[in-house]
């Protein structure tokens, strides 16, 4: 089985390096020096990685046979996949290939569906399901343990308890910084002393 585990960015240097979007929790594992990944256009691979290393947060990979700047800049958006095993599964209990996770139901605590998880978007600060409701329409659950509460493989379902309005907006609660202020205002309203009449 294939999975997407980075996509190459820009350029980084002079000598051949790029940025690379990590797309696995394991990264020392799937793109390490030595891995042989295919690509995404296929005509950009196999892609061998020679180095990698982080630099301001960043992962650097460099690539055999890419030794410049214009060879680099070359694979920017290129994906890179790796072949595992549909049987193997994260060292740590608490994480998931995305392959795992697509086509779970999406129930709440009292088991009220809600859809089925069609996609897994990496964001930097979260991964979300986008999950499909039976109308047809989406709705994005971030991946955080105080919302996804489990995620049973065995009955292929992720539970959810969502806080009001990320599933239904009319329950939404609205609050702006001037109602607060509004508030704290006839709050001090009613406590200011009352003078002789």
């Amino acid at each position: 089985m294939q999975l997407v585990v980075a996509r190459i960015g820009r350029a980084h240097g002079i000598k051949g390096e790029v940025t690379v979007e990590v797309r696995t929790d394991e990264p020392e594992l799937r793109l390490g020096p030595g891995t042989v990944l295919a690509t995404e256009p296929a005509a950009t691979g196999p892609l061998t990685i020679e180095t990698g290393r982080v630099h301001s947060g960043r992962l650097l990979l460099r690539f055999e046979g890419v030794r410049d700047r214009t060879g680099a800049e070359a694979l920017r958006n290129t994906l890179l996949i790796a072949e595992v095993d549909p049987e193997e599964l994260p060292e740590d209990e608490d994480e998931f290939y995305d392959h795992q996770l697509i086509d779970l139901d999406v129930v709440l605590a009292d088991g009220t569906g809600i859809g089925r998880i069609t996609e897994i978007s990496h964001l930097p600060s979260q991964d979300l399901f986008i999950v499909e409701r039976p109308d047809g329409s989406e709705v994005m659950i971030p991946f955080v343990e105080e919302i996804v509460a489990e995620i049973d493989l065995e009955e292929q379902r992720a539970v959810i308890t969502p806080p009001p309005g990320l599933i239904d907006e009319s329950e939404a609660v609205v609050a702006s910084s001037r109602d607060e202020e509004e508030e704290a205002a006839a709050g001090d309203a009613d406590e200011a002393p009352k003078g002789d009449a």
